[in-house]
């Protein structure tokens, strides 16, 4: 048997079919930039998450730099980011002309905890930070972060590029964020075909400021308000996602099935998994296990032999990516990031994995010595 990592392709029955019909009346309709797919895309967005304001954008980078842009951070303002995260929080900071300020995590939960944040506030003195929310899961202080944020006026990003259809205490992780964002890159639990992002806010003025941000600035057709840029969603891919948000639960079942039997019938002692917070529900992205550095190389080529696939997410540390320098603030470092990049392991996970798969990579790994 050959599992891969990720099968983006298994779709639900007349799924295709479905997008293939809308699609040809968008050929028909001509409606390729803006028009009622767009909303109707933005309103099942919001409705899915339980938002007051969701938006729309090209891509999950973008939209990092849109809730930057919109909450007032600017030129040379310094940002605090995790030091294991996806190189587009740090790029997106640097993007909008501030100074990223990496902080590093926790080696039993892979995120940051609140003692990091309140360490890297007293250090740089920051005027934003970004919360990322990794591997489906949820950061387990993210409560405690949002509260310690408020009370410093610090502006609060948080990355759920990871985490669309996580939960805190039964409510979703995006609801009551001040702005959140997300990607749609089709590996994405959400994903779409190609590139899309959204941006959700509890802020109605934050959510003009994008609104006009990601089209150029406008405040009128012929009119520009503000310096912005062209990071409008397309009315395919709000097809594809309008589309995929209809069977969304169904997609994160699975997956979220996947993962608790690995983390209970995998009793090799060579991985341990990581868990969500007792009051977080995983949206099932990552089946996530650290092993020590130096056993990781022979049990992927062990994966590699039984046809499995896997992926280390993510195998380097912010600080450490060669276009980090001349970039970077500073940075707070305990060792954990890099630790993490070295000790990492994902086994294979996606929506609608067969029972047999999912028997077979357990098998394996649990014969693994």
């Amino acid at each position: 048997m050959k599992i891969p990592f990720i099968d983006i392709l298994r779709y639900e029955k007349n799924f295709l079919e479905t997008v293939t019909e809308r699609t040809a009346a968008l050929l028909k309709n001509g409606h390729f930039v803006g028009g009622p797919v767009i909303a109707e895309f933005e309103t099942s967005l919001k409705n899915y998450t339980q938002t007051q304001f969701a938006l729309g954008c090209a891509n999950g980078t973008d939209a990092i730099q849109l809730a930057l842009r919109a909450a007032g951070v600017n030129k040379n303002d310094g940002v605090l980011i995790p030091d294991m995260t996806f190189w587009a929080t740090f790029e997106a900071v640097v993007n909008v002309g501030a100074t990223p300020f990496t902080i590093d995590v926790s080696k039993e939960t892979l995120h940051v905890t609140l003692q990091s944040v309140k360490e890297g506030v007293e250090k740089f003195k920051p005027k934003a930070l970004i919360l990322v929310h990794l591997y489906g899961h949820a950061c387990p202080e993210t409560i405690e972060i949002r509260k310690y944020c408020t009370e410093k006026n610090i502006v609060l990003v948080e990355d759920c590029a990871q985490a669309i259809g996580v939960k805190i205490n039964g409510e979703s992780l995006l609801t009551n964020a001040f702005v959140a964002t997300t990607s749609f890159y089709p590996a994405k639990v959400l994903g779409a075909s190609g590139d899309a992002g959204g941006i959700f806010t509890t802020s109605a003025e934050l959510a003009a400021t994008t609104t006009k941000l990601l089209n150029h600035g406008r405040t009128s057709h012929y009119e520009h308000g503000l310096i912005g840029w062209n990071s409008r969603v397309g009315a395919y891919e709000s097809t594809f996602l309008v589309e995929s948000i209809k069977h969304i639960e169904a997609r994160l079942d699975s997956r979220r099935e996947t993962c608790e039997r690995y983390r209970k019938e995998i009793k090799n002692p060579a991985l341990k998994f990581i868990t969500p917070a007792s009051n977080v529900t995983e949206n099932g992205y990552l089946a996530v296990a650290t092993m020590t550095p130096e056993s990781r190389p022979a049990f992927i080529e062990y994966l590699k032999s039984n046809d499995i696939g896997y992926g280390t997410v993510y195998p380097g540390a912010m600080s450490e990516q060669p276009g980090a320098k001349g970039h970077i603030g500073g940075k707070i470092s305990h060792g954990h990031a890099d630790w993490i990049a070295k000790s990492v392991i994902n086994l294979p996970c996606f929506a609608y994995m067969t029972k047999a798969e999912v028997d077979y990579v357990i098998e394996k790994v649990n014969q693994y010595k």
